[in-house]
Parts: structure tokens; sequence; C-alpha cells
């Protein structure tokens, strides 16, 4: 309270992640810092179940238990002020059960220390990258979703400065970014118009998480404050192309061959087949072979699926490859201390927690199971014939999830059962919903 107070903040928000990866917060005034604390923040639990348009989706532990509370702790460990907000810091929320002191069931961030702890029983640290692109948008009053791209510039993918972003707003929002400390490194316009790429550096996998998650929430604030809307959607436009949350991992060991703290990357060997460890190759193997199930979690949307499709360089096979944009997961060129696969199955409107437990779960059981992974993808990709194809809908996703007893076993079948009533509803809602599309189709012509 007294450093805080020193530096001019008085407020603190205590913010953490809901099932679909949104921050849900509160304000908290120093004076009263100390209590939260101790005592904890009272929040409904049902604000795990809650849609993006406020309806509370019957999840077990929810409205049939009465809308009982949880609890949430500021973690002050991860306390950072917020630069563009003067006297108001934020930090993350520990969530727990009041009534037991357990995690509560639905955290995703809980999920991922589950996973994460198998992981270290079997020696291993996961080490993620994460790369995220969004859309810009300001206000286009008249238009169907009052909203158009700021700006409208094509062809200016892998661009920097005014052409492709005249106002700076790229400049501003890695500068904030960089100011609240949470690890960002480049960025730059993407594909199409007013999208852009955030790239964050690699470390641990629960910090990373925890650093994509804020990086989320602070990107859409930003955009907020100028009376823009910054949209990690998977498709906004139909005209347009996706945005991807591609994940780069590799895993750390010890041993005598380590660095100067007995350190290595568990990935790298350089008499392995195409310079991976076994233990590389058995992850990828993983990933290949839990991707339907993985879908579920790595594009958790209806619109995710309208993202995929041929030459869209978004995965639409189950397939991995060498330096292969066209695969679903690539094998960087780089070896030794950066060897690693990137999964680009991922789009931007996944939760970061539920992205990386997903992706490091599959990986596990891939190196538990000790297979090696089919041949790599050569050449350009979207191929049928050679490879399976992805779950097409959410829907098919979902079942995959269900039926993929050894992932739900890993990621805990209480917290899937809850994300598949959640996401199911979602599906539900959407199949009853009459689209313009619809009306278009159909009401002048049937």
């Amino acid at each position: 309270m007294e450093r805080l107070t020193a530096e001019g903040v008085d407020v603190v928000r205590v913010i953490y992640p809901d099932l679909i990866g949104t921050d849900r917060a509160r304000d908290v005034l120093v004076d009263h810092l100390p209590s939260a604390c101790e005592h904890g923040l009272a929040f409904c639990r049902a604000v795990y179940h809650t849609s993006p348009q406020g309806d509370v989706v019957p999840v077990a532990g929810g409205l049939d238990a009465g809308l009982p509370d949880v609890t949430v702790r500021p973690d002050l460990s991860t306390l950072a002020p917020l630069p563009w907000e003067p006297g108001v810091a934020t930090c993350l929320g520990e969530v727990t059960d009041p009534a037991t002191g357990a995690p509560a069931p639905e955290s995703p961030r809980d999920l991922l220390r589950t996973v994460l702890t198998r992981c270290a029983e079997q020696g291993l640290r996961p080490v993620v990258g994460p790369e995220l692109e969004y859309f810009l948008l300001e206000p286009a009053p008249g238009t169907p979703t009052g909203w158009r791209r700021a700006p409208e510039t094509t062809g200016a993918v892998y661009t920097a400065g005014l052409r492709a972003d005249p106002d700076n707003h790229l400049l501003r929002t890695l500068r904030h970014l960089r100011d609240l400390g949470i690890g960002v490194i480049t960025g730059n316009h993407e594909f199409d118009g007013g999208q852009y790429e955030i790239n964050l550096t690699h470390s641990d996998a629960l910090d990373a998480a925890d650093r994509s998650f804020r990086f989320k929430a602070a990107v859409k604030e930003l955009a907020r404050k100028e009376g823009r809307l910054a949209t990690f959607m998977a498709k906004p436009f139909g005209d347009a192309g996706g945005s991807g949350f591609h994940l780069h991992l590799s895993c750390d060991d010890s041993d005598e061959h380590g660095d100067e703290k007995g350190v290595r990357n568990a990935f790298d060997d350089p008499a392995g087949a195409y310079g991976l460890s076994a233990t590389a190759r058995h992850a990828v193997a993983g990933v290949v072979a839990h991707a339907p199930a993985l879908a579920a979690l790595a594009n958790p949307t209806v619109n995710s699926y309208k993202r995929f499709g041929p030459d869209t360089l978004a995965p639409w096979l189950i397939d991995w490859g060498l330096d292969n944009r066209s695969a679903m997961v690539r094998i960087p060129p780089e070896r030794g201390s950066g060897a690693r696969l990137e999964l680009r199955l991922g789009d931007a409107g996944a939760n970061p927690y539920l992205l990386v437990a997903g992706t490091i779960a599959a990986a596990l059981l891939g190196i538990q199971a000790g297979e090696e992974p089919p041949a790599p993808l050569e050449g350009y990709g979207y191929d049928t014939s050679r490879s399976a194809v992805l779950p097409t809908d959410l829907s098919a996703a979902l079942d995959a999830l269900e039926a993929d007893t050894a992932l739900t076993d890993l990621l805990g079948k209480g917290f899937v059962s809850s994300f598949l009533t959640y996401k199911r509803n979602e599906v539900e809602r959407f199949q009853r919903h009459v689209t313009d599309w619809e009306f278009t189709e159909y009401a002048y012509h049937l």
C-alpha cells in the first residue's frame, strides 16, 4: 500500500479469465487491498458460465447449485501499473472455491497448472512463444455491423509505418504493452486491411499464457480508449482472411549436456531424424493424433471454422511439415536452443490457457506413447488424398474432444464436461438464429 500510494496508484484492478478467455475484473481501492488479499473478492461462480450475450448457461455448479460464489485473491507478484490509466495498477487474480479453498473447477489458469504438473513428473518444462493477430475497427454508421477495418489498406502484408498504419496505432500499442511489462517484441501490419500481428517473447508456459491473456485484454482496452474496436474474432469479415493464434512449443529438461544451469532444449538432437530428438518427434505425433479434439480448444467458436479452407494458410488438414506454412504443425528451421514446433491450428479467439494446456497435453500424450509421426508434408498442402481433414464445425470438434478419453482424462473430465456444456449451448443458440445470408438466399425466391 505504501509503495503504490507513493507511486500515485490508488486503484488495483484484479483480473482473471473466464471460460472463453474474456477478462473478468474488479477495481479495488488501495486502502482496501489488504482485505482483498486476506479475505478475497466474491464473484458469482456462474461468471464462468455466462455467454457473451449475458445468458447464464446451465453448467453444473452454477444455476443448479443456486449461483454460489467463488473467491478471487489478488496475485501481487503479477502487479503492474497500467501505462494508459494514471493511478491504476493491475494484477491477476487467483480463483478458489470458498468452501474448500481448492482452485475453482472452471479456472483455465489452474487447468494449465494441472497439465504442467504432469509434465514436471516427466522431467519436462514446456516453453511457449505466442503469436497473435487481430483486426482494428472504427465506427461505420449505416453498415451492417456498424464497423469497418481501420485502415482498409490491402496488399500491405508484413509492413510497418504509415503506409499500412496511418495514425501509428501499432507504435502506440507496442509502447504501451512494453511499459506494461508483458514481453512484446515485434509488431507489423498483417495480410488484410486493419489486421495486425504482435509477437510475444517465449517463456515458461504459464507465464506465456498469462501474458497472452493480458495482451488481449490490453489491446482491446487501448482500442476502446480511442473509440475503436480491436477484435480477436477468428474471421470477422467474409471478404478477408482470419486471425491466428500460433503457438511455438519446446521443452527444457536437465542433464549433463545442458547449459551452465544444466538445462537443455529437449527437442534438439543433431543426430536425430530431421535434427529433432525422439522427444520432439513423439510430441509432434501426439499433437497430430489428438488434433481433432484439440480443435475444440484451439478453434472454440462457431465462427472459427469459417477461417479454414484451401489456400487460406490456416490449417485445414491434419499434417506436419518442415518449415512448411501450409501444414498444421510447422517445424521452424532453427535447431539447437531454438528447436521447436509451431502449432498453426489456433485462431485468435482461443482462450490462451486452454490452447496452451491442450497443446501441451497432446504433446505429452505423444511423448508417453513414444510413437513416431507420419511422414512430413512436402510441398504445398491442402490435399485431402494425403491427410485427414480437421473437424469442419464446432459441433464436430466438441464431439471429437468428448471422444478423446486420453486427452480428457489428462485435462480433467470435470473441466471438459463444463466446457462441452457451455460450448454446445453456443451451437444450439446459433442454430436457432436466422442469419442475413438465409434471408437473402431464400426470402425472395421461396
